[in-house]
């Protein structure tokens, strides 16, 4: 596969990954500015930008959205196996709720020759490789939510310590009214963009994308089978 066919075939997958990587670098940049600004205020000496890169405040800001994110896909991956949205793209049909059969899902017997390695064969591996996205997507919120909540700690200890107050622990914080009121205002808003994006692609369309139904299928079909 030539360069040019390569960029072309993952475009989206790239595109994706720069607009994350310029995204992120504005957020460190910005937000080291702001940063020593505040300390500038508070008449206290600024800090260097691998300094705050490194820094619970930058962490905790990250990982706070990070996690939120990959609860959003975990559940709506989970939830998309049993439920459905008549009319929706990201629905499944009217009556193909559930795992699939091993012949829908070319598993073991029914799998084709270019099938992965692990969907020809019975045993762990098999459910492993049936549930992995499912698996990662949890397994990165979980870690997301527990640098956020590491990072957190150590920034509300530094804020208790410059009001006089006495140090809390990690268990202290996650049960604090000020982790979950962070938590939440991210979880929240996670769960209401995919609410929408669902209701909305029922009776709205966008012409040509991947995310839409065609112009002119009608309402009440939630996807259309290729030829």
């Amino acid at each position: 596969m030539s360069r040019v066919r390569y960029l072309r075939s993952t475009s989206l997958s790239l595109v994706f990954l720069a607009i994350f990587a310029l995204a992120l670098i504005g957020q460190s940049v910005t937000g080291f500015l702001y940063n020593n600004e505040e300390l500038t205020h508070h008449g206290q000496p600024t800090i260097s930008y691998g300094e705050f890169i490194t820094s619970s405040e930058f962490i905790v800001d990250v990982a706070e959205n990070w996690q939120s994110e990959f609860l959003q896909f975990f559940l709506f991956i989970l939830a998309t196996i049993w439920l459905i949205q008549v009319g929706s793209p990201e629905s499944k049909k009217a009556g193909d709720e559930g795992v699939g059969t091993d012949e829908e899902q070319l598993i073991d017997q029914h799998a084709e020759a270019d099938s992965p390695a692990w969907a020809k064969v019975r045993g762990a591996r098999l459910w492993l490789y049936s549930n992995s996205l499912l698996l990662v997507m949890g397994t990165i919120f979980v870690l997301s939510w527990f640098a956020q909540s590491l990072a957190g700690h150590i920034v509300a200890n530094e804020e208790n310590a410059m009001h006089g107050m006495p140090p809390e622990t990690w268990l202290d914080y996650v049960a604090s009214s000020e982790f979950w009121n962070r938590t939440l205002q991210n979880w929240q808003s996670e769960f209401l963009a995919v609410g929408a994006m669902v209701a909305f692609s029922i009776y709205l369309r966008q012409r040509g994308s991947g995310e839409s139904k065609p112009v002119g299928v009608p309402h009440h079909v939630s996807s259309v089978e290729s030829d």
